[in-house]
């Protein structure tokens, strides 16, 4: 049960603070209104770095549906525990949307774009082209199962100082490093998902929680953020085992 507790805590924190970013971005009124894009991709890579010191002896911190299932693909983590892994993901990124409507909770009715309070909650594309759309989606998620297996691997490294600070402690750190990057080179066409809880569990938060002048949530995208990243990081956590195990 702590396993699980720890994915909960751990989606939640990243939604709290990356969809909290976000909201200060895009909100009326906020004092972070306007500061744009590198704000937004930085604060989600914080939320990583933050989520996963915070639950990682606990659970192994994959708060991800698309990196369990990537993991346990390859022998990595034990089927047993995917499907709790899964529900405790969504659970924790659904609460942590909740979180972040009751902070932000005046500046709602101040913003008068519909399309600005869904953007708080979940991804939607720059353009609509479904085929485009999935392809980005795997991109960003393959280079981000591949980096999280490459960063974990020098953990394992032996042979100088650099491994042993690597598996002592920065690999957080360096995985927040990582998102941050697909952020700022891989997010621009479709605000990079790379997650189907961070999706799909905020954007049920947005069609439930009663925000005036929200309008719809976008359901015919909602399933590529959630498939998309599934295949991209199951490649991406094969074919590293293939290059280098």
């Amino acid at each position: 049960m702590q396993a699980y507790l720890g994915e909960f805590i751990g989606t939640m924190i990243l939604i709290i603070l990356g969809d909290g970013v976000v909201a200060g971005v895009l909100l009326r009124n906020s004092k972070a209104e306007n500061s744009g894009w590198i704000v937004i991709t930085f604060g989600w890579a914080m939320a990583v770095a933050v989520a996963v010191y915070c639950v990682g002896q606990f659970s192994g911190a994959y708060i991800n549906p698309a990196v369990t299932l990537a993991f346990a693909a390859v022998g990595q983590l034990d089927w047993a525990v995917v499907p709790g892994y899964i529900i405790a993901q969504f659970l924790g990124a659904f609460v942590g949307a909740i979180i972040v409507w009751l902070a932000y909770l005046p500046h709602w009715p101040e913003t008068d774009d519909a399309g600005l309070k869904l953007g708080v909650f979940c991804t939607a594309p720059a353009i609509y082209n479904t085929p485009a759309n999935v392809v980005t989606e795997i991109i960003g998620t393959f280079v981000l199962v591949f980096g999280v297996s490459g960063i974990i691997a020098n953990a394992g490294a032996v042979g100088g100082d650099a491994a042993a600070v690597i598996g002592s402690g920065i690999n957080p750190l360096l995985l927040g490093l990582l998102v941050l990057g697909i952020g700022l080179s891989l997010g621009g066409p479709t605000g990079y998902a790379i997650n189907p809880a961070r999706d799909l569990g905020p954007r049920i938060a947005h069609a439930v929680l009663p925000i005036a002048g929200k309008g719809g949530s976008d359901w015919g995208y909602s399933w590529i953020p959630v498939v998309a990243p599934i295949i991209g990081g199951i490649i991406g956590s094969v074919l590293f085992t293939l290059l280098f195990a």
